[in-house]
């Protein structure tokens, strides 16, 4: 990951050299792997939204968020990353994924079935891979500490969640596009 970064930011500094643009584009690409994990997370949103709906339980579940927050924000704070960030940072990836539950219990309310499916535990299979999401969205915050405390984080954030949305057109909903907004709303840092 971190080489992946170093060759991005070697590119990016040709890039400035060659053309005379600024570090933005630069900054875009070096954001790719967080708007990727946190896409991929809302992803796993659905999943989870299919063993909800297949079990019946509400997409609250304030004893797992905290759990989640909590767990997060320790391993930040040994990551070096502030722990108020790293709990909004994931209360943000929180409302995100709750935004795709919801919204797809409602779909599939209305049309009074869900999709064809296997039946998926949400304790053994998916809570599981989300904790690994997890890990990775820590590092990758890591990655990009500098990034997070510039001026025009905020811009870069909105423009790589675009580049990434017009990159994955196929697979990238509506939905997923505003998801993944929401996902990413508290990446930078105050």
């Amino acid at each position: 990951m971190q080489a992946k970064c170093k060759t991005l930011a070697i590119a990016g500094v040709f890039l400035v050299a060659a053309t005379g643009v600024a570090y933005t584009q630069s900054a875009i690409d070096e954001l790719q792997p967080l708007v990727a994990t946190s896409a991929y997370r809302l992803a796993i949103a659905k999943q989870v939204a299919l063993a909800k709906w297949d079990s019946g339980s509400p997409v609250e579940d304030i004893q797992r968020e905290t759990q989640v927050i909590m767990s997060a924000s320790k391993a930040g704070e040994l990551k070096g990353l502030d722990k108020t960030f790293v709990s909004d940072f994931f209360k943000a990836q929180i409302e995100a994924n709750k935004l795709v539950q919801y919204s797809l219990l409602s779909e599939w309310r209305r049309l009074g079935r869900a999709p064809r499916h296997s039946v998926v535990s949400l304790s053994d299979t998916i809570r599981p891979e989300l904790d690994q999401v997890q890990t990775q969205l820590l590092l990758e915050l890591e990655d990009i500490a500098v990034l997070r405390t510039d001026a025009s984080c905020r811009t870069n954030v909105a423009k790589a969640v675009g580049h990434y949305v017009s990159r994955h057109a196929k697979e990238v909903s509506p939905l997923d596009a505003i998801a993944l907004d929401r996902a990413l709303a508290s990446a930078c840092n105050p």
